[in-house]
Parts: structure tokens; C-alpha cells; sequence
């Protein structure tokens, strides 16, 4: 049978080209972030043990989870946590299969602190959070849809949609290479730049104007004047990983909010906002490719804690973007691609109601000189929708 697969030339002013973009990253100690690594990190433990236990993956979604503050007093040299933080999990498990039961609440609970404490490792697991596990079972029309299906794609558990785009702008690489940066280098050497970062990009024409909010951990830090440092070091450091990526004029800002005279700053305990004051939510934050972006079309769906089998939310969502990406890539004279595939409930995955496939080409070039190879792209990436699922049982691709 044929996909519906629609292809159409846009006829737009590219995003390079625009006046203003605006681009964000809730880094992965934001409360947020917090709350989508949680859930995914509970899905791929269930993923695993059911894999374990049965050679196939069962039911689940764990995408509803909340991150309450607690309380603390942060003061330079060291500071102390009051009240714990709390983490509601809850979402949906099979539980029982063939008269066999899966522990899912205790692979939730222990998915979760193991988690929490790669992320937040000055946070006291044992005195500093709570973990209230709340996972109850599916509706039974959707374990259904779930049951294995012999070598065939499986069915979407919802009628929904997954969106991506391809190529990343400048702003987009950026701040995403900024926050890489920040998470696998600059912390290692500087511990007192926290987990909590939060970066906002603004291009208005040709200047970047990068706006940072960054948590630092006050037992790294021993005084105003040292925390003042580690404002200039993070301004110099993000501006440099900037100008490898663009021409353009690049200005950094980073925790505007501080009033130094008053000694008012974003000092934390434990590196995250969640301490004190900042509650989280499962898809809240960035969506899969890591960014929040106003200027291109976004599905509002938490892809993470979604199973990685049938829920069109997360496998569509990583499978539009990966499209866009290969297209972009192996396809001569694309300037800018979109990807919307829809799904319907009990419909095979790899036959999506439509693919909608938006190309703006460059200039110069038609789009039914190249329409044959993105086209040839686009039907593969869909024969071959389960290779999504692999990686995200695999931890291969990123789901915020």
C-alpha cells in the first residue's frame, strides 16, 4: 500500500532572513527538565525490565510527572536544604502479564533517584527528596492497541501528531552548544556552576543577544566578590562557544535578576532552582530536539516518559525531526524543511494518515527537481519507524 506522503514547496521568507527569532533551552537542572529526565529515565527502566522478563516491552506512560520546591537557605560557603523537594510520579504501568508481576513502582522509584542523583549530585538523596510513586494501570482499549503484532509495525495508541524541522539556525546551535558545553566541560572544572540554566536567544537582524540564568552552588562559592567572578567567566565562555557558530554580534547577559549590593543572587544549595521556589512538569520545557522554538511550528506534546512502541507523541515527534534532518542533509538545495506526520488511533505507525513534508527551496532550485529524493527518504524513514523505538530504549536519542 502507498503512504500518503505530501509534498509542497514553501514560498516564505527564511528564518536566517527574518527580523526576530527567539529560541530557548531549559537546561537539565531546571525544575522542568528535572521532570521530563525523571519520566524518561522510569520508561526506559520499564522498557528493560520488561524486555527482561517477557522479550517485549509492555504498556506504560509516565509522561505526568511533577516536581514540587522545597526549602532551603543557600549562603556562601555552604548553605543547608529545610525541606525536602517532591516528586510526584504517576502515569500508567502493566503491572501483571500472564500471571507474572513486574515491580513497576520499585523500577520507578529506584529509575528516578538513580536519575535525580546523576543529575543533581549535591542533593542528599536521602534526606533532601521525596519520591511518591503513583503509577496505576492503562485503560484497557490501549493495552489492546498495545499487544504485539507479529512482525508488523504497531498500532498508534492515539490519533495525534509529531512535528520537526531541519536545518538548526544559528540561534538554535548556539544555545545548544552552549548548553553542551556548559554540561560536559565547563562544569567539570568550575563545580560551582549548578545544573540549572536556563538560556534565552534573541536575534533581532544580525545581533544575538544570549540572556543567561545560572544557578551556582554556594559550598564552591565563598563570597560576593567570587560569585561576581563566575559572572564574567560564564559570559566569556558562552560568548566564545557563540562565534564559533556565527558572524553575527553576539551579547551575553547572565543573571540579570542579581542586585549585588543587596547580595540577592541565584545562589543555591544544590544547584537547582527546585530547592526553593520552582516547580516542574513533564513537558513543560524544551520538546525533543532540546529547544523551545516560537518560530517554528511545535507539537506541545511531553515526549518524554511516553512508551517508545505506540505512542505517536514521542515515536512521531523524534521520527519528524530525524526525516527533516537526513533530508536536509542528503538532499542538495533544501534552505529550510518541516515535517508534520499524523497519526490514527488502531492505524499502523508506519502508515500515517499523512506526511505532510514543507520544503523551502533554495534559491534556484525547483522543488520537482528534488521531490523524488526527498520523497524516497521520507517513505524509508517510515518502513523503518521502529529503528526510533530501539534507540530510545538505548538512550540514543534525546527526548528534551
Amino acid at each position: 500500500m502507498k503512504r500518503n506522503i505530501q509534498i509542497e514547496a514553501l514560498d516564505q521568507i527564511p528564518l536566517e532572513k527574518q527580523r526576530i527569532e527567539l529560541v530557548e533551552r531549559k537546561c537539565l537542572g531546571h525544575p522542568d527538565s528535572i521532570a521530563d529526565g525523571i519520566a524518561e529515565s522510569i520508561s526506559q527502566a520499564l522498557c528493560k525490565a520488561y524486555l527482561d522478563e517477557f522479550g517485549f516491552v509492555l504498556h506504560h506512560n509516565t509522561d505526568q510527572g511533577e516536581v514540587v520546591a522545597g526549602e532551603s537557605a543557600p549562603k556562601f560557603g555552604g548553605g543547608k536544604m529545610i525541606r525536602p523537594i517532591y516528586v510526584l510520579l504517576d502515569g500508567r504501568a502493566t503491572r501483571q502479564f500472564n500471571g507474572i508481576t513486574i515491580p513497576t513502582d520499585a523500577v520507578a522509584v529506584e529509575a528516578a533517584h538513580t536519575y535525580i542523583h546523576k543529575i543533581l549530585p549535591e542533593l542528599n538523596l536521602n534526606r533532601d527528596v521525596i519520591v511518591d510513586c503513583r503509577l496505576g494501570i492503562g485503560s484497557t482499549d490501549l493495552r489492546d492497541v498495545f499487544k504485539p503484532s507479529q512482525g508488523k509495525a504497531p498500532r498508534s495508541n492515539d490519533t495525534s501528531f509529531g512535528v520537526g524541522h531541519a536545518p538548526f539556525s544559528e540561534v538554535e546551535t548556539i544555545i545548544r552548544n552552549s548548553a553542551d558545553f556548559i554540561d560536559l566541560k565547563l562544569r567539570k572544572k568550575y563545580p560551582a556552576i549548578g545544573q540549572d540554566i536556563k538560556i534565552m536567544g534573541l536575534r533581532d537582524r544580525d545581533t544575538i543577544t544570549l540572556t543567561v540564568a545560572c544557578a551556582i552552588v554556594d559550598k564552591y562559592c565563598a563570597d560576593i566578590r567570587e560569585y561576581q567572578e563566575y559572572m564574567v567567566l560564564l559570559n566569556e565562555q558562552i560568548t566564545a562557544v557563540a562565534k564559533k557558530s556565527t558572524k553575527r554580534k553576539v551579547v551575553v547577559h547572565v543573571n540579570t535578576a542579581d542586585d549585588i549590593k543587596k547580595k540577592s543572587v541565584f545562589l543555591t544549595v544544590t544547584g537547582t532552582s527546585a530547592e526553593m521556589g520552582d516547580d516542574g512538569s513533564v513537558g513543560r520545557g524544551n520538546r525533543c530536539n532540546g529547544l523551545i522554538t516560537p518560530n517554528r511550528p511545535m507539537s506541545m506534546e511531553a515526549t518524554s516518559g511516553k512508551n517508545p512502541i505506540n505512542h505517536i507523541g514521542k515515536i512521531y515527534n523524534l521520527l519528524s525531526s530525524q526525516i527533516a534532518r537526513e533530508c536536509v542533509t542528503k538532499v542538495d538545495g533544501i534552505e529550510e524543511m518541516y515535517v508534520r506526520l499524523l497519526s490514527q488511533i488502531g492505524k499502523p505507525i508506519d502508515y500515517p494518515l499523512v506526511a505532510s513534508i514543507q520544503v523551502l527551496p533554495k534559491c534556484g532550485v525547483v522543488l520537482k527537481e528534488i521531490n523524488a529524493e526527498v520523497l524516497e527518504i521520507v517513505d524509508d524513514q517510515l518502513a523503518n519507524v521502529t529503528s526510533v523505538t530501539e534507540k530510545v530504549i538505548e538512550g540514543k536519542l534525546r527526548t528534551f
